[in-house]
This record gives C-alpha cells, structure tokens and sequence, in this order.
C-alpha cells in the first residue's frame, strides 16, 4: 500500500499541478489546509512562493502551527519543504522580520551583493554542489541544472544540516538542507524537468523508507 503524500496547502503555487506531476511518478498525493487532514498526513510537503511573513500569519490564523509541530518535532513525520517552504522551517526571516517555524537552526537573508549587476532575486537555471560534509545527490543529480526562483536564502548554523551549496553572484548559498526527516530544496525540482522530479521522487522515496511509521 502506498503511503499518502499530504500537500500543505498555504495558497501557494498551483498545487493541481504538483498533485499531477506526483501522481505520474507513482505517488498518491493530496493537499489541505485543514489541522484534522494534516494531523493524520503520514508524509508531509511544504511547499510554497510568496512572502515570508504572509505565510507564517497564514499557517498561524489557520491553526496549522501547533498541528505541524505535533507532526514533524514530536511524531518526526518527514517533510520535504520547497523554496518558500524551506525557508520557513528556519527560526527567523528577515522578510517580515518574523518568526519561522524554527524546526532548522537557521536564519532566512535577504541577497545582499556590492555589485549592481547582480539581480535581485536570483531567477533562472542554476547548478547545485554538494557539501562534502553530508550529501546524498548522484553525479547525475550534481550536473543537472535547477530552476530558481528567489530573493532569501537559508543561513545554516549546523554546516552537516546543508547538502548542496549554489553560487550566485560570487557567493555560495545553502540549495538544500537535511536534518533528519527534515529535507528542503531552495530550488523548485518540480519545475526542473524531468531530472528535477526524478530528484524529488527520489528524495521522498528515501524519506518515506527511512522514517515515515
């Protein structure tokens, strides 16, 4: 029996399109908003654009904040969160200047560069690099190029929570985390091809069979 995928549903991004994509890799998938459908979610995906603080005052005025953090802290539930969705597993954002959900020791910058040609945010095809202190990417997985979209990235504490670092203009950022049953992507693997879903399904894969109950 295959374990249901639950899309938290915060009102970011075209979530059909997400459920599709993962139903033709062979994963039952469904999304909510609702404390009693996420309480009972056997593997959890945040995923998400859009503003920091919207997002938090969203999950907050939902009820969902207590509910996740019965999930993912006390029952360990594994999660893959997406872009905005793993920038808010970290304790603090300064878009906003709120706090996050501060499930990694992290805190959510803003891309801050000297020089004037470097654009704000970081939007297109970029390659990731993996941290020879943790990582879990195949060569093929390293050489493919990701689609980014972004103006924050996640400042890690713990250096073993990062997986892969990207470069953009001239500075190294976190472009996927693990801590755990904790994983999140900075880039969008749903939107990078098929190589892009491949790492998704795979990441979720080895998610569900190391820690889901």
């Amino acid at each position: 029996m295959r374990r249901m995928i639950t899309i938290i549903d915060f009102s970011s991004g075209n979530l059909k399109s997400l459920v599709k994509k993962l139903n033709d890799f062979g994963f039952e998938a469904e999304y909510s908003n609702k404390p009693e459908v996420i309480g009972k979610a056997e593997f959890l995906l945040l995923p998400g654009v859009g503003h920091f603080g919207t997002a938090m005052n969203y999950l907050k005025n939902e009820k969902l904040i207590k509910v996740l953090h019965q999930k993912v802290i006390v029952e360990k539930t594994p999660i893959i969160g997406i872009c905005l969705g793993m920038q808010l597993f970290s304790k603090y954002s300064e878009e906003g200047n709120v706090k996050g959900l501060g499930w990694i020791d992290a805190t959510t910058k803003l891309f801050r560069f000297k020089e004037k040609l470097t654009k704000v945010p970081h939007i297109g095809w970029n390659r990731i690099m993996e941290n020879k202190l943790q990582s879990n990417y195949t060569e093929d997985q390293i050489n493919h190029r990701y689609y980014f979209v972004h103006s924050y990235f996640v400042e890690c504490q713990n250096q073993n929570d990062v997986i892969s670092f990207s470069e953009y203009g001239g500075s190294k950022f976190c472009s996927s985390l693990k801590s755990q049953h904790i994983m999140g992507f900075q880039f969008h693997p749903e939107k990078s091809h098929k190589k892009g879903m491949n790492m998704l399904a795979d990441a979720i894969t080895y998610q569900m069979k190391e820690y889901a109950k």
